[in-house]
Parts: C-alpha cells; structure tokens; sequence
C-alpha cells in the first residue's frame, strides 16, 4: 500500500515559530465593521485583478510542495544506524555518545504500518492551559500543541527552518517574479470536522476576518499589516497580494483559517469570538480542519483530540496518510517535578526537562524502567532585559557593567549544570545570520564594572554603600527590582545577579511574577529589569519587532536609527547573504549596546516513554517543524 503520510506544521505552530512571521462567488462578510466587499478599517480598499490578468503579469515561479514524511525518511535512510533500537534503549544518557546513539535508532519512521499501535492514544505534557480552542487566539506553546493537530493550513517549515507547502493540502504554489503574488491551488479533498468542504472562500474569510481591528488577535495578526489582500477566485484557487517586494512574505503568507459558514454571521455581535453563548458552543465543540477534533476539555485539567476517519478516508479510498495515534491526551501539569513523577508512572509519554532534572532526577531505575531521555540544541537564548526608559538603565556604560557584572560561571555550571552555551547574541552557531567568526563572550570583571559604573557618575556619594547619582537634581540611588517568572531556577539566576550587584553597592532585588502579569508589565514598560526568553525565529527578520523602534515586543525601549534603516534594508533585499550582511550588522551594534545581558542558548532536554519512536531535533525542538510530531508514533510491540 502507498504510504500517503505527510506532516503539516499549519498556522498555529508556523505562528510560533516565527514569532513574527467578499469573495467573487457574490458571497459577503457580515461581520463586525466589515462592509459587503470585505473591507474595514482594518483593510485598505482594493481591486483585485482577473486571474486571466494576473497569469498574464506575475510569471510565475513554482515554489516546494513537500511531503515532509517523505523527506524525513530519505534523510533518515542516508543516515548510519548507530546501535540497534534494543540496543539504545538499554542506555542511560549519560554522553553526548549515548545521545547520538539513542537519536540515532529511536528518530526512525516506521519499516512498516504493521509496526505501529494505531490505536495506541499518547499521553502529551502541557506546562500551562490553552487559552482558547480557536486558533485566532492563539498566544502560547501550548496553544500551539494543541491547534496544531487540530488546524488546516498550506504552508510549513522544515527542520532546516525552510518554508513550503504540505502535499497533504497543497497541490501547487507559485510566486510572481516581482514577489507581490502568492497562488496557491489547494486539493479539493479537505473537509470540516461538520462535513462543510474547505475552500479558497475560508482562507479569504479568515484573512478579512483576522484583519479586524475589533477582534482582539494581537498574535494571530502579527506580520499581516505586510498583506494587502488574499483573494479567492474559485472553491480551491487563492492569491495573496503583498504591499511590497520583501524578502520576509512567505512568512506573511501563513495565518489560521476557521470556517467561514460558523463565523460569517455571529462576529458582529460578538466581535470576542468568545462571550456570546454561540461561540462558546464552538469553544467547547470546534468545527476543525486538521486530522485531529477536539472531543474533550475540562478547563486546567485535559484536552482530549481524536483522528478524524474523514481526514485520510473518503468514499473508502485512502487519500492521506493514517495519523499514527488514535486519540491525543493533553494533561495541563504546570508544576514540573508533578510532571517528572507523573512521566515515571506512565502517566505522561512525554515532557521537557529543566535542568536540575535532567541531571539529577532522571537517573534511576524508575526514571528508566518507562522511559528514556534526549537533548538537542535549539535557537532560543535567555537574558536580563534592561529598561532603557528608566534612568537606571538609559547609558550604555551601565548597561555594559551589567554584563561585566553577571556571574556566567555560576549561572552556566553550577546553576544550569554546564549543560547551556553562553549566548553571544542574537543568533547562535548555525543560524545563516550568525557572526561569521565567534564573538568573544562576556565574563564577569567586577573590577571592569565599577570603573564602568564610575564613568557613567554612579558613585557613593554619602557614603551609605549604595551608589547614587543626581539626576534632574534629585539624588537617585541605584536600586532596582529584576522581575521572573515564578520558577526556581529562573528565581535563583536573578538571585546571583542581585548577589553579583551587592558587590559593587547597588541593590536588587528579585520579584517573581506570575507570567501574564509579567507580560503585561513588559508591553507597558513598567519594569526595570526582566529575565526572559526568546526563540529566534525561522527568518532573522523576526527580531525586528524586538529592536526596532517603538514595535511590539522592544520592551526594554531600544532606540538606533542605524538599526532601524537597516531592518527596513534586509526587509527589501531578496538575497540571501547579502540579508546576512544586514543582520550581522544589526546584531553587532544590539552586542556593543547590551539592551539585553544575553545569558545562553537553550537546549531541549526531553524525556519519552521507550514506546514512542520518530522524535528528532530542529532549531524548534521536536515538535514545532515538519514532521515533527507527525512523525512520531507508538510501536506495536511492547
């Protein structure tokens, strides 16, 4: 039998990743501030062309269409079978060696179907609840998690974090010459979890839907203000029509889609998409698109997502592959060590590791008698984020001792157990923007901090043993409060910071916060310092919103015309290396100014039952790619 397996990383999870990144039937949106055509103020007027005319003009260029699982098992057939799967289950992790060896047998698809329990349900880890089961409301990993089976899209990224469109819904794409068009042919074989079939006419509703400025989706929006119009001009054809010629758009191009039929006439009295009764039947039974449905939801507890049989079956002919796991079981635990147990006792398949745990919990016959244990490293990096608002923080010299004053050794080898690479930057090793030649890193120099700090007048002038300095003829004392999420590890490298800064007379202290707390304090600017986070994106131009003046996520403030030009240059330049040059550029003037400490780059530490087979590292863990979790399954043998 052909295996028709494809893998989808749709809207939901592609949103994440990048961090960014009326129909011609005579059909009319009715909702919210939309008029008949489509338009409101959350759009500008346009006049789509004919197709005719559109073929005429754009010359098109065919761009990938991709069964994922298809190139995943090519690269895995080109790779060497460390050790037998017997073999590197009997390992315990203790190397890089045993690493390698336990990816190597336990990453491979299946020989055959008859290898797999499609039946089996996997038991998956969500360290917080989904905020919502419409993918419009998406904001969080887990929402990701979570959406991901269940959504439909048309376009994915791969391990290498190259964009292109899933077989599975695509049967082709093109882009015009001039970059302005996207044609996308979608198959005629996609249908709603109600029956309804998925058109062109949904993408465009969920385009003019989503661009609605009454409809409060910050996340889902980001990147669209980039994307003038999508248009349907049949059941399965649509073109996206870009403002401009950039290099970014096929980020731009993916968003979620939601059934125009359920939506098109309830927006307008409940713009949320949540309060009215109506839409909360939807929250709680959501018409989807993807292999997945939603069966279950108890608030803070579970999530229960069942294969759909209309998915891969239709009119008896196989037309897709089977999705390997019968039912998908979300478990919300947000304390990790009940986490940790709960994976013990069989009641978990799989879950991240903070470091303490993998080195010190993961170790015993408990741990190994279910599971097993991997890492890989990924594109996320750690930091101190300084308010450049506060005049604490607004000179570059105190900001640089800052850095000159973290204690790397004891947040990198006692604290994170040597497990972390200090981060150098925004871009790590592999990144196609990374610095050409490795950047020196920070160290702590005490020393070099206060002549720094002294430079920059903060000195102890009344002899209290706090420095202070006179500003706007006030004398300010150099004390501050580094706010964190509410967890140990995060707590205790704020604490060494604050211990770091004791020395050289400025007072810190830390205040953990709960995170939608934290996050709201961060858009506001009403902090002075932060410990966070950040996954770098898929394209380098996702960080733009992190240092360009005044955009969304600048929460430290960070103002550099220089930067600013040269976003707006590599946005506009269609070659690759010559984009490099742009972003290497960017992220040495960001390292010379130290907005931010940067800590380290995170690796994923990942426990799995000895079961699950498939799992393999990108830049965005196991999961957030193509295949990623489709590839995963359970084995049929015990």
């Amino acid at each position: 039998m052909k295996d028709y397996r494809s893998s989808r990383v749709f809207g939901s999870v592609l949103l994440l990743a990048l961090l960014a990144a009326g129909c011609p039937s005579g059909s009319s949106s009715s909702s919210s501030g939309t008029g008949a055509d489509g338009t409101h103020p959350g759009i500008e007027p346009f006049d789509p062309p004919t197709l005719a005319e559109l073929d005429a003009e754009a010359n098109w260029q065919d761009q990938p269409v991709i069964d994922a699982m298809d190139a995943y098992r090519e690269l895995k057939a080109s790779e060497p079978e460390l050790v037998s799967v017997q073999e590197a289950l009997k390992l315990r992790n203790n190397s890089t060696e045993d690493n390698d060896k336990i990816l190597s047998a336990l990453s491979r698809p299946p020989a055959a179907d008859s290898d797999v329990n499609f039946d089996a349900e996997i038991k998956r880890h969500l360290g917080g609840d989904i905020n919502s089961t419409n993918p419009f409301m998406q904001s969080s990993t887990s929402d990701a998690d979570v959406l991901g089976p269940t959504g439909v899209g048309f376009f994915s990224i791969d391990w290498k974090m190259d964009p292109f469109a899933p077989k599975d819904t695509v049967v082709s794409w093109q882009t015009s010459e001039n970059k302005l068009y996207d044609k996308i042919v979608m198959r005629k074989d996609l249908v709603w979890s109600d029956g309804k079939p998925i058109t062109a006419h949904d993408v465009m509703f969920s385009f003019q839907t989503l661009m609605n400025p009454e409809i409060p989706i910050p996340a889902a929006r980001t990147g669209m203000d980039k994307v003038r119009w999508v248009q349907a001009y049949d059941d399965y054809t649509f073109v996206i029509f870009h403002k401009e010629s950039l290099a970014t758009n096929v980020w731009n191009c993916s968003f979620p889609i939601i059934p125009k039929h359920i939506y098109e006439k309830s927006i307008a009295d409940d713009p949320t998409l949540t309060d009215s009764d109506y839409h909360q039947k939807y929250e709680q039974n959501p018409v989807v698109g993807g292999p997945y449905k939603v069966t279950k939801r108890v608030k803070g507890q579970e999530i229960l997502l069942e294969r759909r049989e209309e998915w891969y079956m239709q009119n008896g002919k196989q037309v897709r592959a089977k999705p390997y796991y019968k039912q998908i079981r979300f478990r919300v635990i947000e304390d990790s060590t009940t986490a940790r147990l709960a994976l013990n006792d069989g009641q978990l398949d799989e879950m991240e590791f903070q470091p303490r745990q993998w080195v010190e919990q993961t170790n015993d016959d408990a741990f190994y008698k279910r599971n097993t244990k991997v890492r890989g490293v990924q594109w996320v990096y750690y930091y101190f984020g300084w308010n450049m608002k506060t005049p604490l923080f607004s000179d570059v010299k105190v900001r640089q001792a800052m850095s000159y004053a973290t204690n790397y050794n004891q947040i990198l080898n006692t604290l994170c157990y040597g497990l972390y690479e200090q981060a150098t930057g925004e871009f790590p090793e592999g990144n196609w923007a990374a610095p050409l030649k490795p950047r020196t890193p920070y160290h702590q120099d005490l020393a070099k901090a206060e002549q720094l700090l002294n430079e920059a007048g903060w000195t102890d002038s009344d002899g209290d043993g706090i420095r202070d300095k006179k500003i706007n003829g006030q004398l300010v004392k150099f004390e501050f409060q580094i706010m964190c999420a509410n967890e140990q590890l995060r707590i205790d490298i704020c604490t060494s910071l604050a211990e770091s800064l004791s020395r050289l007379g400025i007072t810190c202290n830390v205040q953990p916060t709960e995170f939608t707390v934290m996050q709201q304090r961060a858009q506001e600017h009403k902090f002075q310092a932060m410990f966070g986070g950040w996954g770098t994106g898929a394209d380098p131009s996702t960080t733009e919103n992190l240092w360009k003046t005044d955009e969304s996520r600048n929460y430290c403030g960070y103002s550099n015309k220089k930067v600013d030009e040269l976003f707006a240059q590599a946005l506009h330049e269609l070659d690759q290396s010559k984009r490099a040059e742009y972003y290497r550029e960017i992220d040495q003037i960001l390292w010379d100014d130290q907005p931010y400490t940067w800590l380290y780059y995170r690796s994923g530490f990942f426990g799995f039952n000895k079961q699950l087979r498939g799992y393999m590292f990108s830049p965005r863990g196991p999961f957030s790619y193509s295949p990623g979790f489709d590839a995963i399954w359970t084995t049929a043998t015990p």
